[in-house]
């Protein structure tokens, strides 16, 4: 007998695909910002609108009457909070093909350049052709909805492999990671480095000690939605710096997600030891292998309070976790200096114009033989350690 067909829907929030329903794919390796919670607070606190230029348009995949499958998407009107940047191709696609490049959908989490499943699959079902389905069903969503083409962002290398296959072109960013190797202790660590760069790092975690600032790791029971206004200025404190810093998050996400799932919440913060002051913190996310570095942001100025709220501190505690990978963000070859490697990002695209497409493919094989060149060199030159 014939299994049933996939069915593929849309839909216009992550509630109305249904709670229970999205949960049915979520298993203890996902990743902490696709749970259910994380996405609804984007939702429910308007962080994500279609004003702000993200209409959601999730998609799901059915058998059965069953859900096999689904992947956050959202209808953009704008390039802003993804981090695979695409602005060059906008302009080429309106400036000399003169065709629309918005509105466009993506697959992605808002505001969150971490690589990990876009498709959730359900345990025990085969993904390689779920994996097909869904990109030929992006390339059918955007013809009946006249969007410009689908951009799957920071997929891990093998789904980004499928999607290929499928006919979308992949293309490559660079971030930084720290690997454990097995250490047992911070100590460990620095014994990988030369004995300049690990004393520096030492001369680094020391001047917190000297200035009396204390680095306390919150998660779980620890948090509470109090900390949420603490969370918020420190967040805003740094991208109110930059001209192309956005405030994409408000004060009422960050007490959705303290409340709704702090176990899955990582908060450095920094005290000053005598009037208990907080000076700096970092909001991470916590998963079971790994610990996404997401905001920073100071109140004060102290020398090497960045490197120890977002790294050092960070790395820490990843060692007693025994957490194998810590990504703290985007960008920054610095981090190499502090033991983090250049790593390969991801993502696949389809255009539905020949000419753009035919373009952009072309532009994705230089880029990538770039890309590739520069992290070896980057691996080989700057990498301090040994």
């Amino acid at each position: 007998m014939d299994e049933p067909a996939i069915e593929v829907r849309t839909h216009a929030s992550i509630r109305e695909l249904g709670e229970a329903r999205y949960r049915s794919l979520v298993g203890p390796t996902t990743p902490p910002f696709l749970r259910f919670e994380w996405l609804d607070a984007l939702e429910r606190t308007g962080c994500v609108t279609p004003e702000r230029g993200w209409l959601p348009m999730h998609v799901t995949l059915e058998q059965g009457g069953t859900l096999v499958a689904a992947a956050p998407a959202y209808v953009k009107g704008n390039s802003e909070g993804e981090f695979v940047f695409d602005h060059s191709w906008a302009r080429y696609a309106e400036v000399e093909l003169g065709i629309r490049y918005y509105p466009k959908l993506i697959v992605a989490v808002p505001f969150t350049p971490a690589t990990g499943p876009r498709l959730l699959v359900r345990e025990g079902t085969a993904r390689a052709p779920l994996e097909h389905v869904f990109a030929k069903a992006l390339a059918a969503i955007c013809e009946e909805a006249n969007l410009s083409g689908a951009h799957v962002l920071f997929p891990p290398e093998a789904e980004t492999a499928a999607y290929a296959g499928a006919g979308l072109v992949e293309r490559h960013g660079v971030q930084f990671h720290w690997r454990n190797q097995g250490y047992g202790s911070f100590d460990d660590f620095l014994g990988c480095f030369n004995s300049k760069r690990r004393n520096q790092i030492r001369r680094e975690r020391r001047e917190m000690d000297d200035r009396g600032i204390v680095l306390d790791v919150l998660t779980g029971s620890d948090l509470d939605s109090g900390l949420a206004g603490f969370v918020h200025d420190f967040y805003v404190a740094t991208v109110d710096k930059f001209a192309w810093g956005r405030r994409y998050l408000n004060p009422e996400f960050f007490e959705e997600v303290l409340s709704t799932m702090p176990d899955a919440l990582h908060v450095v913060v920094a005290s000053d030891r005598a009037g208990k002051r907080k000076l700096a913190g970092a909001f991470n996310l916590l998963g079971s292998e790994r610990l996404y570095g997401r905001y920073w942001g100071a109140l004060a100025d102290v020398p090497f309070l960045h490197f120890n709220v977002c790294f050092y501190r960070g790395i820490e505690d990843a060692i007693a976790r025994r957490l194998a990978v810590f990504e703290p963000g985007a960008g920054g070859e610095h981090k190499v200096a502090r033991g983090f490697e250049p790593t390969v990002t991801r993502s696949a695209h389809h255009l539905v114009d020949p000419r753009l497409r035919a373009a952009i493919r072309d532009f994705l094989g230089r880029e990538r033989r770039a890309i590739d060149d520069h992290v070896e060199g980057v691996d080989a030159v700057l990498r301090p350690l040994g």
